[in-house]
């Protein structure tokens, strides 16, 4: 029997080759990147991942993880709601509320969240995990005609993971018809003529409450703006309806944007929010549909003419380009990158996304 005994070099078990040693519990740190730089390995070879948090092994082909990724990861997003549409107008000189904007959720940088709030704490995510995207719709024109006058529909909600943005309120048509509950909503819907204490708040954080309507005579019937998640909405007077409430920017997506602004209100010159809100009608003309993909309030009509759209939500989410997500075939989405980020855009749909 041999009694040599053999005492490796210590160089040789701190470079590529052998048991890594050279951190406080014998394992050498290494980014995924690093680890697949390597050369020179042998089966049983161990590290220890920094991206992931867990112990790799080599098995002599590949690098095997001995666990799921311990760590999580930070995904900064904006939930924008589907815009609640407009209310249909009066054949005998009514005017229809405006359309609140779709809930505004964000977490980014200094970035306002809905309702001037302080940017919310980005989420933390698992890897390999799936987690719930939904892009909410935006409510529907209504056109009653001659036949009586018809509440605005609300907003859709939008979703991700634990994240849920309400949609926007309806526009309240002149005697708040429809479910109550319906005009309130991320923004609030504006009140329709002669409901001058009728405006509907916003959910806190999200956006902002819905203009009152005017009371009036004849041409002189007004509607009050849906708010934005910037602003409250626009109060009617006599001859003006209330303008929608404005919107917020932000520049998660790469650029300054500006989204979910509220609808103008029917029966008189009013503008619809910056952010995507769609001006009110006056005289038989149609409301303004919102911007698709801003969560915008329609606008509101007066007299016979149809209401305006909702905005359709969106879901944008950033993060750090040192992970990959994968974004189910239920989903439409881009992707795009600034600086050390990752950013993607989903504009339609209900899915799952997840990272690795």
């Amino acid at each position: 029997m041999s009694s040599e005994l053999k005492v490796d070099n210590i160089s040789e078990k701190t470079t590529n080759a052998g048991v890594q040693l050279g951190s406080s519990l014998g394992f050498v740190s290494k980014t995924t990147t690093e680890m697949n730089a390597l050369t020179g390995m042998g089966a049983g070879d161990t590290i220890f991942n920094t991206t992931d948090g867990t112990l790799y092994v080599y098995n002599g082909t590949d690098w095997k993880p001995m666990s799921s990724p311990t760590y999580t990861h930070s995904i900064s997003y904006l939930v924008l709601a589907g815009g609640g549409s407009g209310a249909d107008g009066q054949p005998d000189h009514g005017a229809g509320g405006g359309g609140g904007a779709g809930g505004y959720r964000l977490s980014y940088g200094t970035d306002s969240s809905g309702g001037n709030a302080s940017s919310e704490t980005a989420l933390a995510i698992d890897l390999n995990t799936l987690y719930t995207v939904t892009v909410g719709a935006g409510g529907s024109s209504v056109d009653n005609g001659d036949n009586a006058a018809g509440a605005g529909i609300k907003g859709s909600d939008s979703v991700f993971a634990t994240i849920t943005s309400e949609g926007g309120g309806r526009g309240s048509n002149w005697n708040n018809g429809g479910a109550a509950s319906e005009q309130d909503g991320g923004s609030g819907g504006g009140a329709g003529w002669s409901k001058s204490n009728a405006g509907s708040p916003g959910t806190p954080s999200q956006g902002f409450g819905g203009g009152n309507g005017s009371g009036g005579s004849g041409n002189l019937r007004t509607a009050g703006g849906g708010g934005g998640a910037g602003a409250a909405g626009g109060n009617g007077v006599e001859g003006n309806a209330g303008d929608g409430g404005t919107g917020l920017a932000s520049t998660i997506s790469g650029s300054s944007v500006t989204r979910a602004g509220g609808g103008g209100g029917g029966g008189g010159s009013s503008a619809g929010g910056s952010g995507g809100g769609g001006a009110g009608s006056y005289a038989d003309n149609n409301g303004t549909s919102a911007t698709v993909n801003t969560g915008g309030g329609g606008g509101g009509a007066h007299q016979r003419g149809a209401s305006g759209a909702g905005g359709s939500g969106i879901v944008i989410l950033r993060f750090e380009n040192t992970r990959t997500i994968s974004v189910g075939s239920g989903l439409t989405s881009s992707t795009s990158s600034s600086g050390s980020d990752t950013i993607v855009t989903i504009t339609e749909g209900t899915g799952s996304v997840s990272w690795s």
